[in-house]
Formats: C-alpha cells, structure tokens, sequence
C-alpha cells in the first residue's frame, strides 16, 4: 500500500502516514539503508510511540546495526503551518523492534510524517570486535581483483618508484610516478605526452591545485590500488582532479559516494558541487532532498544566505523552478527574497 511505503535518498527516510486513530498501530513496509532492512511501528495511545528497527534477518542477527539517528515528526501542513518534534541524536545497538522507542508526548493530528536520519551506521559483530562504519568502507571502487598479484606489484612499482619517469609536483611536496600509467588513464595526460608539449620534454608534471596527499590517491586510483579511506578523505579534490583531466570513470565513483553521503548538514554543498561539475544525479537528488523530502526547513537562515551569496544565479532560478512543481510547494523563506542573494 502506498501509505505503508518508505522513501528513502541518500540517508534520510521518510514516511507518511495518513490518520491514525486513538488506540492503534501500524507498521511500515521495510525500506533498506545501508546493509538492513528497516521497519517503522507505530503506536498510539495516551502518547505517540515510534519503533524503528532492522527486520529479522541473518544481517541483523550477525551484524546487528549500531545507529547514530535523529527523527523528526511534523504535521502535513504547508509552510509556516507545519509544526516539527525532533529527537535528540539517539546512538544505540538496535536488534529488535523493543531496543529503539522514541516517545511523542503530542501525537499530531490528521496526516503527519515521519523523518529518520542515519548520521552513522556500524557493524557490531557477534565476536565482540570494535564496531565499523559502513560509509567510509562499502563503496563500489574496489574489488576481490585488487587483492590480486598483479595489483600489488604495481603498488609496489608506485611507492618505490621503480622505473618511474615522471617527476609530479605538487602543492606541498614532489613524487616521482609512470608516465605509461597516466596516459592510460587519462587522455589530458596522453595529450601531454604525445604531442610535443613542455611536460614531454621535461618528463615533468605540476599540479599545484592538489595536496601531495590528494594527489598520491588520484594516481592510487590509476594504479588500482586506491584505499576506500583514501577515496572518502580526499574526494572532493578527486573531483576536481577527475573534472579537470576527463577520468570518467573516477567521476562516476565520486558521485555515487556523494549521494551515498547526502544529508541535512551538507546537501547545500553537494548542490554546489553538483552544479559546479554537472553532476546532474546527484543536483537531482539534492532537489528531492530539500524540497519534496521537505529538508529545506532544517536549514538555517544563516546558511541559505552564505549559500545564495555564492550560488551561481542559473542555480537559484533552477531552485525555484523545481520547488513550483512539487506538490504543497514549501512555504519561501524570506531570506530567499533578499536582495543580496541576486547581487
């Protein structure tokens, strides 16, 4: 049923839920963040009660979920009408639909949703190790392949230079690297070194819009043997650097983790980085998150002017446009209508 579903973008799910009579409960139909299935119950009583959990399964059984969450409950209405209840952040091993209960002193009335952000997720093991988080381990760049021979041969023919022919200067430091490699990598760099360009003659690269520790993981990346955490702390530079040097590939992988990463405190930066690399995915679903999921309302004044000041003004006038075609369009806040934001 319609009113049993879940939507879910990025790490924010939400689900709206028409009238619940006095008296009554209902439960969701399973939506899937991260590695589980999650369930929302819902009881009401004198009080509200809200039950989130991972449904029964040899996952959450093995790896139960340790959750850092916020809810947030509000009525249907529009704009200024619409009246919010938010959770403390709530940080808790969750296995069964008892062990998370976030009480509502007063229930709304009529139509009413309900909003749960996952600020981190980690996997408890029955073995009693130190829990994980699955954000910064679970993207799609790497692959059994990159535990083969081949690839360490190559991570060892990287950090020790071994038959290195490119001298890569950096903003704060210098490395050697294969000039083979980074042609096969990238057609900026081939056309650097076919035609008869002052980086071939000189066998030197400088790249001084990236760190040196940027830039060894973009040429980890060529070489495949990029760390996951490696790739999540540096790749904001790695888009630029993908953008820059036409590497398709690595610009995809950027995106995707971008989107996996999404939430209220920094949609308004994916949206400029978004738009900025023509990112159209995640500009998409960065719209979805702030006006039909309706988190437009968690941001601040303050921010929503910081981010007009610099926005580029094709992307406000986009804004715009897409809050006009949602349904109950979200009420403008008035900082929108200030004059600075169109200077």
């Amino acid at each position: 049923m319609v009113d049993d579903r879940v939507d879910t973008i990025g790490r924010l799910a939400q689900w709206k839920v028409d009238n619940l009579g006095p008296s009554s409960c209902k439960k969701s139909e399973p939506f899937k963040v991260g590695l589980w299935n999650w369930c929302f119950l819902i009881i009401r009583n004198h009080h509200l009660f809200i039950h989130l959990y991972p449904e029964p399964s040899r996952a959450s059984k093995e790896n139960p979920p340790h959750a850092r969450i916020v809810l947030r409950i509000s009525n249907a209405g529009v704009g200024s009408s619409r009246k919010f209840h938010i959770s403390p952040v709530q940080e808790k091993l969750i296995k069964t639909e008892d062990d998370f209960v976030w009480t509502v002193d007063t229930a709304p009335v009529g139509r009413f949703i309900i909003d749960v952000e996952f600020l981190d997720l980690k996997i408890c093991t029955m073995k009693g190790e130190e829990a994980s988080s699955i954000w910064p381990s679970d993207g799609n760049l790497l692959s059994v392949a990159a535990q083969s021979s081949s690839l360490h041969c190559l991570a060892h023919m990287f950090d020790e230079a071994i038959h290195a022919d490119l001298t890569i200067i950096t903003a704060d430091g210098t490395f050697r690297a294969h000039k083979a490699v980074r042609s096969a990598s990238s057609p900026v760099f081939q056309s650097m070194f076919h035609h008869d360009l002052k980086e071939k003659e000189s066998s030197t690269i400088h790249i001084e819009d990236m760190s040196l520790e940027s830039c060894k993981a973009l040429i980890s990346y060529f070489y495949g043997t990029i760390k996951q955490e490696d790739f999540w702390k540096h790749r904001l530079p790695l888009l630029a650097a993908a953008n820059k040097y036409d590497i398709g590939g690595l610009k995809g992988c950027c995106e995707e983790s971008l989107l996996e990463d999404l939430n209220s405190g920094n949609v308004l930066q994916m949206l400029s980085e978004a738009w900025f690399y023509q990112l159209h995915k995640l500009k998409k679903e960065c719209m979805v998150f702030l006006f039909e999921f309706g988190k437009i309302y968690d941001v601040s004044g303050d921010e929503m002017n910081t981010f007009f000041q610099h926005a580029d003004k094709e992307l406000i006038v986009e804004m715009f446009q897409e809050m006009l075609t949602i349904p109950n369009p979200v009420k403008r806040k008035s900082v929108w209508m200030e004059d600075d934001c169109w200077s």
